[in-house]
């Protein structure tokens, strides 16, 4: 028996802590919508699956294996897609330059970071990317 794609949604946005609102504000989709994936009134196209699986750190197929996601949809998926953000890519960057720059002695590199953590708070639109880019931010500031 497969597991209901919307069980599968709902669980992975839960164990995020995500309301249906957020999930639908990063997919750009409303939250009825979400609340109709949820509960299996809709089934979510190719394009929303790639965008979910990235968000869930995912990739496509691994979203809706087992799931009742029709075969001839998932056919169509891609392989891989984007489970990372820019700036989460950046933030990573960051603390692992800063770990070499604590190693080497630095001081160059946190003034570095302190201008391009200014400008990818600009880009952000998200506000959980824009909290953690201000945390960043308080963190560099304190060492």
């Amino acid at each position: 028996m497969h597991e209901s794609l919307g069980r599968r949604i709902a669980a992975l946005r839960a164990q995020r802590g995500w309301t249906q609102q957020r999930l639908a504000d990063r997919l750009a989709v409303s939250r009825v919508a979400v609340s109709h994936m949820e509960a299996g009134i809709s089934i979510p196209g190719e394009r929303t699956i790639a965008l979910m699986a990235g968000l869930f750190r995912l990739e496509p197929h691994e979203l809706v294996e087992g799931t009742s996601y029709p075969a001839a949809k998932a056919e169509r998926l891609p392989l891989a897609v984007a489970r990372y953000t820019e700036i989460e890519h950046q933030l990573d960057l960051m603390r692992s330059d800063l770990e070499w720059a604590a190693r080497v002695r630095d001081e160059a590199v946190a003034a570095g970071w302190r201008g391009r953590l200014a400008v990818l708070r600009k880009t952000a639109h998200d506000p959980e990317e824009r909290a953690a880019i201000d945390d960043a931010a308080r963190r560099l500031r304190r060492s």
